[in-house]
C-alpha cells in the first residue's frame, strides 16, 4: 500500500467535505499556516485523538503501510493540535494510521502540521477523513454522525454533503444504533453486514433472527425474506402448509416410479430427498435410472 497513492485526491475530497461543515475556511484546517511549514516532532510526544471514531484498525493494512513508510518515510505529514491536557505534547487530528505504522516501522520522529482546532473541529475532521477512506464500520460511522448531530448541532443535509453520502444512506446508517447490543456485536465482528443489519431492524426479534442468519450463512435477500416471514407468522404457516402438500405429492410420485419409499424434506433454503432401499439390487436399479455408474466390491 503506497502512502502516496491517491493521497492528493483524498485530500481534495477531505477539504471539500470540511468546507461543507466548517465553511470556506474548512480546507485551511489541513494546511500549514502561511510561512509555517511542517515540523518534525518525536513520536513519543504524539498521541491518538480522543475524538477518533474508529475503534478497530486492520493489522494487515498497518503492517503494509509500515513497510511503505520504512522504505519511503512518512510522505504526508500528520495534522495535529497541541495537547490540551499534556504540555509539550500533541494530539492527532488526522493521520492515526500513519502514526501507528510509523511506530511499527520504528521511526523516532514524525512530520506534523500543527493547527489550532477546537474539539468540534477535531471530531469533524476525523469523521470526514475516515468515512471518505471507508475505514469505519457501519456502527462507527453511525456513532460519529450521532455525535456531530447531538453534540454540535449539525443537520443531516450538511453532514451528508460533507461526507459525500446520500441523506438516505446517512439516515439508514443512524438507524443501526437502534439495534439490540448482541446484533451490534455481530455487526462489529463482521458476522453480519450493514445490509443484514438494516433488514433485521424490521424483525420482531432481531437478536434471535440475527443468530439464525449467522448460523445458516444467509445472504441479505434471504435475510429479508426471513424477516418478512417472521413478521407475518400466519402467512408463513399457510406457505408451510402448501409446501408440505406439494412435497408429499412429489414424494408419492417418486415412490410410485421407483417402487421404493421416498421422502422429500424441503426447508426455506434448500432441502434433500431420501430414498430407502433394502438390497444392493435395488440400489443398482436406482443408480441405473439416474444414469449413474459406480463400482462396488463383492457380489
Amino acid at each position: 500500500m503506497s502512502e502516496s497513492g491517491g493521497e492528493s485526491g483524498r485530500r481534495r475530497g477531505l477539504a471539500k467535505g470540511l468546507s461543507a461543515l466548517l465553511g470556506d475556511d474548512g480546507a485551511d484546517v489541513l494546511q500549514a499556516a502561511p510561512g509555517a511549514g511542517p515540523q518534525v516532532v518525536p513520536v513519543e510526544l504524539v498521541r491518538p485523538s480522543r475524538f477518533q471514531p474508529r475503534r478497530r484498525f486492520d493489522d494487515g493494512e498497518i503492517r503494509e503501510l509500515a513497510q511503505s513508510i520504512g522504505e519511503q518515510g512518512v510522505l504526508q505529514p500528520l495534522v495535529v493540535r497541541r495537547d490540551p491536557e499534556i504540555a509539550g505534547s500533541y494530539e492527532i487530528v488526522a493521520g492515526e494510521r500513519r502514526w501507528r505504522a510509523a511506530q511499527l516501522a520504528q521511526l523516532h520522529q514524525l512530520p506534523v502540521i500543527v493547527r489550532d482546532v477546537t474539539d468540534r473541529e477535531a471530531l469533524e475532521i476525523s469523521l470526514v477523513e475516515n468515512v471518505q477512506r471507508e475505514d469505519l464500520t457501519a456502527l462507527e460511522e453511525a456513532q460519529g454522525y450521532k455525535r456531530l448531530i447531538d453534540d454540535f448541532g449539525h443537520t443531516h443535509d450538511a453532514l451528508a454533503k460533507a461526507v459525500g453520502k446520500s441523506r438516505s444512506h446517512m439516515a439508514n446508517t443512524l438507524r443501526l444504533l437502534g439495534l439490540p447490543e448482541p446484533v451490534k456485536a455481530m455487526l462489529d465482528d463482521g458476522k453480519l453486514t450493514a445490509g443484514h443489519a438494516r433488514a433485521l431492524l424490521a424483525a420482531p426479534d432481531p437478536t434471535a433472527l440475527g443468530r439464525e442468519v449467522v448460523a445458516r450463512g444467509l445472504n441479505v435477500r434471504q435475510t429479508e425474506r426471513l424477516v418478512r416471514s417472521a413478521a407475518h407468522p400466519r402467512r408463513r404457516a399457510r406457505a408451510t402448509t402448501a409446501q408440505d402438500v406439494d412435497t408429499r405429492a412429489i414424494a408419492r410420485s417418486l415412490s410410485d416410479r421407483l417402487g421404493l419409499t421416498v421422502k422429500v424434506k424441503h426447508r426455506r433454503v434448500g432441502g434433500w430427498i431420501e430414498i430407502r432401499y433394502r438390497t444392493l439390487e435395488q440400489l443398482d436399479d436406482i443408480l441405473r435410472r439416474l444414469g449413474a455408474t459406480v463400482g462396488r466390491t463383492g457380489s
